[in-house]
């Protein structure tokens, strides 16, 4: 039987929103438990150190806590264990617990899948409302806010990743681990930015 991960991109996006929804589950319902194992929680506070940071962690749904963890575990599996590195891999979707119900996140996903082109209008921010502070976001129709915080997330994750003294380098990342790169890595950032996001699309 073929891998998941070798569908074509727009039905394995499908493929992962589904995992997806599983683990956001309760247990009686056949889903995974949003709770920490002992060897999650263990990791998290090696890379996390302080308080503060895992308390941003845990903000997230438990589906992108989960995601979150398996990402910086294929990292280490992998030989990578740059101490912002993990960082990024563990707080890059913080940013999406500022507001996406289950229904905004299927149509996220169908729209990635089949439509680009209706999410880069739902989600892009008129010149009266730019910024990421949430006067600005909550000043979006409240049917378009969870598109625009879904478009915004890499700069509210790295602004919340800032104010819990995270790295340097991996708030750098958390804001660009969505830019599309070309070519082979130039410097160090992108290098580093190129193997979170190959961990990312991975998970």
């Amino acid at each position: 039987m073929a891998s998941p991960k070798t569908l074509p991109p727009a039905f394995y996006r499908v493929f992962q929103f589904f995992v997806a929804i599983k683990a956001a589950l309760p247990a009686w319902a056949g889903g995974i438990k949003g709770k920490l194992t002992t060897t999650d929680r263990a990791l998290l506070v090696s890379i996390l150190t302080n308080s503060s940071q895992q308390r941003l962690f845990d903000r997230m749904p438990p589906n992108d806590r989960r995601h979150a963890i398996a990402v910086a575990r294929t990292l280490q599996e992998a030989g990578h264990n740059q101490p912002a590195l993990l960082q990024a891999a563990l707080l890059h979707d913080a940013g999406k617990s500022m507001g996406q119900p289950i229904s905004h996140r299927v149509l996220i996903v169908l729209f990635e899948a089949f439509w680009p082109a209706a999410l880069q209008r739902l989600s892009t921010l008129g010149s009266s409302e730019s910024g990421i502070h949430n006067s600005v976001i909550n000043s979006v129709p409240f049917w378009r806010r969870p598109f625009v915080i879904h478009a915004q997330h890499p700069a509210i994750g790295a602004a919340w990743a800032e104010a819990v003294d995270c790295e340097p380098v991996a708030i750098e990342l958390i804001a660009r681990h969505q830019d599309q790169l070309t070519g082979q890595p130039t410097n160090v950032i992108d290098e580093l930015l190129a193997v979170l996001q190959w961990a990312d699309d991975l998970n």
